[in-house]
Parts: C-alpha cells; structure tokens; sequence
C-alpha cells in the first residue's frame, strides 16, 4: 500500500518514479512462504507485516529515487509503505519525533548541518549511498563567464539576477551566507523561490538563448536536460563535495536490523542516477505512477542485477 502527498511539477518527478524499479528487478521469486495478501510479498523477512513511513524531501529528485527504490524493496519484502512529503525541516523534525521511519536525503556535512546538529541525537545515521554531491552554481553553457570570480563585474548579462531555489533549503542558506559576501555578489537580486520555479527560468532561458544563473547541485538531471555548466568556486564558498545519508528515527536499526545492513550497504552511482532520470524526466517526461512505471522497466532491464546486490538477495 502506498500513499503520497504530491505539488511538483512532473518534470519533478525523477526520483518519484524510482520506485517501480524493484517492482520489475525483484518480482520473481522462488514462490517460497509467500505472503498470500501481498503479491510479491516475502512471507520469511522479517518485514513481513511491518509498517515504515518514509518521509521525502520535495523537489529533491535524488532522495525522491532513493525513497521510492527502497520503498519497493521494503513492499517486496512484505511491508506497508507510507511516502510523506515535505521540506526538509519538516521531515527531519518528522523523523526525530518519531512519526517518520526513515529519510534518504541528509546533505552532510554543511547543507544540512543545521537540522542534523538540533536533531542529531533523535535520529539515526543510516549511512552515505552517495559520497560526491557538490553544490555549485550554474549558467547556460555559452554564458560570458566562466568563473564566480566574475560574476559580479558581468551581473548585467544575467539580468542582475542569480536564481534559487527554497528559503528554507541549505544551498540557499549557504549561497547568502557564503557564496554572495565571498564574491562580492550583494549588489544582484538573490531569487529565492522553489526548485521548481528555478528549474522553469532554467529552462526558459536555454530555451530564448539568454544567459542565466542558477543555484544548483549535482547529481541532477538538469545537466543532462540543459545547456548548462558549473561556474568555478576557486575560494571553496560552496564548500566541498558532500554525502547524501539515510537517516532513521532512533530505534529504527532495532526494530529493522535487516532493512539497516542493507542501508549501511547502499550506494548509487552517478551514472546510474543519472540514467534513472534521464529515461523518466528527460525522456518520457513521466507524471504518473504507470509512467514512472514503465519508465524504470527500461533501466531495470539494462541492469537486472542491480536489487540484488542492493539486498544481498
């Protein structure tokens, strides 16, 4: 059983659609102690019967992905999964309280230091699955610049304007506190909106072939979709390559012992990631469980193994 709580645009639906990639990759089994009510379900794990909410960061596709892959690993092994939707602090404040299980999209150890230093010690750490997670700062590939060095002398080519994402959203709180005085960036006009509005000016700009800039992350299918390069940071403002964690409520390792050894064991590749949301966001452009659906067969096929060795099954 699913449910979700759903505003994105469906060009935000890249990690969303993740999901069905187990459906495809883990739907044969062995027939063994099968769970009658559950298709699928594995009557011998130890998540047979078990509930797990997973709370999910809007518009953050690859936490998207990883919540909906594993989601449907926890359904195959006979759970009910419940997907709850929200800005970071509101699912970091859910998991510490206890009324979400699991979160797969903790940025450390800056973007998301604030929530993990008020929260820390109601939560725990589930492990990196992704270990090269820079944030930068992005322009259309043709843009007169090349570095942040220069953005504040050529402001006029981008309309004075640098785009952001969420106020709440650490790569905002980072690009204000850090990015902006270290460059000398006061004087443009600092846009902070939601990912999905960034994600449209992105895309109206390529689209009229006017230069723009942008506050971005990597991975993100963005790179694939667009025109666009990272302008260098030579003085460091946007800080090193982070890692993406699960995070679970305290007690989540007890009370799941097997779920945490394959969490602990869990990474994604950049090219894997990024070929999940290339087929669903770029390709198919996918806004709908069937589409997201078929989307993923088409990965799942060209990497049938890849469940398995997430499971060890």
């Amino acid at each position: 059983m699913r449910t979700r709580n759903l505003s994105r645009s469906a060009r935000l639906v890249a990690g969303a659609a993740a999901a069905a990639l187990v459906l495809a990759a883990c739907g044969s089994d062995d027939g063994d102690g099968g769970d009658g009510g559950d298709p699928g379900g594995n009557g011998d794990s130890a998540l047979a019967g078990q509930e797990i909410t997973i709370g999910v960061f809007n518009g953050w596709d690859e936490g998207i992905a990883a919540s909906y892959l594993w989601g449907h690993i926890f359904e195959q092994e006979g759970a009910t999964v419940t997907y709850e939707f929200g800005d970071p602090v509101f699912v970091f404040e859910g998991v510490a309280n206890g009324n979400y299980d699991i979160s797969f999209d903790a940025w450390l150890p800056s973007t998301h230091e604030d929530y993990w230093a008020q929260y820390g010690d109601q939560i725990e750490d589930l492990g990196a699955w992704f270990t090269e997670a820079p944030l930068t700062i992005a322009v259309n590939e043709d843009a007169p610049i090349t570095s942040l060095t220069e953005l504040a002398d050529n402001a006029d080519a981008f309309g004075n304007r640098l785009v952001g994402i969420e106020p709440g959203a650490g790569l905002t709180r980072i690009t204000k506190d850090e990015v902006i005085p270290t460059y000398g960036l006061e004087g443009m006009e600092f846009l902070e909106s939601s990912t999905q509005a960034m994600l449209s000016e992105l895309q109206n700009a390529t689209d009229a072939g006017d230069d723009v800039v942008v506050t971005l992350w990597r991975p993100h299918w963005a790179y694939a979709a667009y025109p666009i390069r990272d302008l260098e940071d030579p003085e460091g403002a946007l800080g090193d390559p982070e890692k993406i964690h699960s995070f679970g409520r305290s007690g989540f390792a007890a009370d799941f012992p097997e779920a945490a050894e394959w969490l602990q064991n869990f990474t994604l590749t950049s090219d894997q990631l990024l070929a999940i949301e290339d087929i669903m966001v770029v390709q198919n452009a996918a806004s709908s469980d069937q589409e997201y659906a078929d989307s993923i067969d088409q990965w799942v096929e060209a990497n049938p193994d890849f469940v398995s060795q997430a499971t060890g099954m």
